[in-house]
């Protein structure tokens, strides 16, 4: 039977040389062999050279995302076992051998496991699976999961499914039943997640370190707002470290009664808790109007930009809410601002805060760059994998 190949155009082999690992249409000169979505298939450079296996996806712009560069490694139950225990170390190294409650095991593309995503909370897993070729290995993946914890719960309910021709997902995979709300504790914080119905996989895991920058400076903060807040993480972390008042605004009427229970559950008050379900954009700009102001303000939206052809509306919804959050700080008061649009860069995200300050007419000082903690690591081959930006600030006038 003849090899399923996809022999690349000439000069396009430059990227998977650095061992990037997608493969676009627009880089293919022709085919060979039986191609199915989600199966095994060959990439060879136009003179035939073997480059990797991966994974075909003929509906989807990114038409193959590599498994392996090397080509005599198979992809079998043994190649997830080996993957899974790498990206293992990895996070033992990173937490200083002492794994948090929770925390992200495998981060797709960054730990050469494409479209994958596994989650665990104390000794349950979440798995997010998005492209054609994780979907076809669905078996072998729960298995390989149940390696580190008693049950798997899938959450492939993503839009990204859909451009690899795939339905969404939900459900138990593998193992023992998962319960309705999973509580783990992360600095100092109870918190509670909602692996079924929860954004991602049930909680903003990829926000760790962020939230302990924002439990770091609430010390001394008498008015924190919190926007976007969903179940309270910021405004949980600011209350923790001190802050007298925290005000967390969400549209979401079930995100705002967790982040209740989760402010009950660590003893905060609701006069020191409080949460208001409203549109933050329309809040902020009452806030204005009523000359409100606060001494931390913590933007972390949704993201605003799915593709690179909506970024300059994205960019224009980011400016305005900085553009309004500059306005609310009083003298000293500090901003953390958030994209996690992989869309927008780094750069493109540091001008829209820097315009934002300039017509605010904010004395804005960046004091620092945040992004995802330390179990959402980034392969140098990959830099798409840095999706969350943040930048941190002090408004001094």
């Amino acid at each position: 039977m003849e090899e399923a190949a996809f022999f690349l155009k000439e000069g396009r082999e430059k990227s998977l040389l650095r061992r990037h690992p997608w493969v676009f249409s627009g880089a293919i000169q022709r085919t060979t062999g039986k191609i199915v979505s989600g199966g095994e298939v060959a990439i060879r450079s136009a003179g035939g050279e073997f480059l990797a296996r991966a994974a075909a996806s003929p509906s989807s712009r990114i038409a193959a995302r590599v498994w392996t560069f090397d080509e005599s490694e198979k992809i079998d139950l043994a190649f997830f076992h080996a993957r899974f225990e790498k990206a293992f170390r990895l996070r033992r190294a990173v937490f200083g051998g002492s794994l948090p409650d929770a925390w992200r095991l495998i981060n797709a593309e960054s730990d050469a496991l494409p479209g994958l995503i596994v989650d665990l909370y104390r000794n349950y897993a979440v798995c997010q699976i998005s492209s054609a070729g994780a979907e076809r290995c669905r078996e072998l993946i729960a298995e390989a999961v149940l390696h580190y914890a008693d049950g798997v719960y899938e959450r492939s309910d993503v839009d990204s499914r859909l451009k690899e021709g795939l339905e969404p997902r939900t459900g138990p995979l593998a193992g023992a039943e998962l319960p309705e709300m999973i509580e783990f504790e992360e600095n100092g914080i109870l918190f509670r997640a909602d692996p079924r119905n929860g954004h991602k996989t049930g909680f903003y895991l990829d926000q760790r370190m962020s939230r302990k920058a924002v439990m770091e400076a609430s010390s001394g903060a008498e008015e924190v707002l919190n926007c976007f807040c969903y179940t309270g993480g910021f405004g949980l972390a600011a209350a923790k470290g001190g802050a007298g008042h925290v005000l967390n605004v969400d549209s979401s009427a079930p995100a705002l009664a967790l982040a209740k229970q989760n402010a009950d559950r660590n003893g905060f008050s609701p006069d020191r808790f409080e949460t208001l379900e409203a549109d933050v954009f329309q809040f902020l700009r009452k806030c204005r109007d009523s000359r409100r102001s606060f001494d931390l303000i913590v933007l972390d939206p949704p993201k605003f930009a799915e593709t690179a052809a909506q970024t300059e509306k994205a960019a224009r919804a980011y400016k305005d809410i900085n553009l309004l959050a500059m306005k609310l700080l009083r003298p000293g008061g500090k901003l953390f601002t958030f994209s996690c649009s992989g869309a927008m860069n780094e750069e493109l995200f540091g001008k829209v805060v820097d315009s934002a300050a300039c017509d605010a007419k904010a004395d804005f000082r960046i004091t620092g760059f945040l992004s995802q903690g330390p179990d959402h690591p980034v392969s140098a081959a990959f830099p798409e994998g840095r999706y969350l930006k943040g930048i941190a600030g002090i408004r001094l006038g």
